[in-house]
């Protein structure tokens, strides 16, 4: 969750960033269903959030609940849950209005030059969303079914993953992005979310995370592939304790990062701008009255 306030000049503040894993998405792609426990903490969490920011006095709370809850078949009890008991309207968006939500993160966010060839990739669970802007064309969207803890689950038994197990990830996230049908050669490719952070804070050794630092980091592909390497070869206790890496996050790491590598290779660049500032900063914007009109489905 994240608390700003404005001005009459749309100049915005930040009073609260706060963020925690809680899984939502786990065994959804298996199941259909949300997992009870992580349910159980993804609402408490809300919870306890929407205290926290009303404490702070907000006057209005917006809401974007994402892959899990587009693809849950019990995500109406989830949404009447968090009505219940936080007095919030979950607001379950399509991949493509995510993308349109990380693309005004970036837009406003990040100093891109508007005359050269844009790639947004934003790496979660459930799917990852691609936003293509070229110059003198409106952005276009497309949002993939594949994502860090969709791609664990289908692909991932072993710990650490066996050579055949890698080979099978890289095979499946090849051909996702084969079938767009897309060339995804760019000037600039900006990456956004939690696992692109992650692997620049693990190739920066950071602790504590710093927000400041990580936003508009330029991370090479030589980077990326070293610390994809070092997901790949140690067990899951040994990736919990490396710096920069969230314990949380340390089961699906290896799939989210294989995935970010394989988008690089694909449009052909040799680093990734760093966004630290996604969905709800896409939300702030949009809340300002941002003009960019939503991209097109691809």
């Amino acid at each position: 969750m994240l608390v700003v306030e404005s001005d009459q000049h749309q100049l915005v503040r930040r009073l609260a960033d706060w963020a925690r894993i809680t899984r939502l998405g786990r065994g959804v792609d298996e199941r259909g269903r949300l997992d009870p426990e992580a349910a159980a903490r993804t609402l408490d969490t809300i919870v306890e959030f929407t205290n926290q920011a009303r404490a702070l006095g907000v006057t209005k709370i917006v809401t974007a609940a994402t892959s899990a809850l587009r693809d849950a078949r019990d995500g109406a009890d989830f949404i009447a849950q968090v009505k219940s008991r936080a007095g919030l309207d979950l607001d379950v968006i399509s991949g493509e209005t995510e993308a349109h939500l990380n693309y005004l993160a970036v837009r406003y966010g990040l100093r891109i030059d508007p005359n050269e060839k844009l790639l947004i990739v934003d790496i979660g669970g459930g799917s990852t969303e691609l936003i293509r802007a070229d110059p003198g064309h409106e952005p276009i969207v497309t949002s993939l079914r594949i994502g860090s803890v969709r791609l664990t689950e289908r692909i991932l038994h072993h710990d650490p993953p066996t050579a055949r197990e890698a080979a099978d990830l890289r095979l499946a996230i090849d051909a996702e992005l084969t079938g767009l049908g897309w060339k995804l050669e760019t000037d600039v490719l900006v990456g956004i979310a939690g696992t692109v952070t992650t692997v620049c804070a693990v190739a920066l050794q950071m602790e504590p995370y710093d927000p400041d630092r990580v936003h508009g980091y330029s991370l090479s592909r030589k980077e990326v592939e070293r610390v994809l390497g070092l997901f790949g070869s140690m067990p899951l206790a040994a990736r919990r304790k490396l710096k920069g890496l969230d314990p949380a996050r340390a089961d699906v790491i290896f799939a989210g990062t294989a995935i970010l590598e394989r988008v690089m290779c694909e449009a052909e660049v040799s680093g990734v701008t760093v966004s630290d500032q996604g969905v709800r900063w896409g939300l702030v914007w949009r809340e300002l009255g941002a003009a960019q009109p939503p991209p097109k489905p691809s």
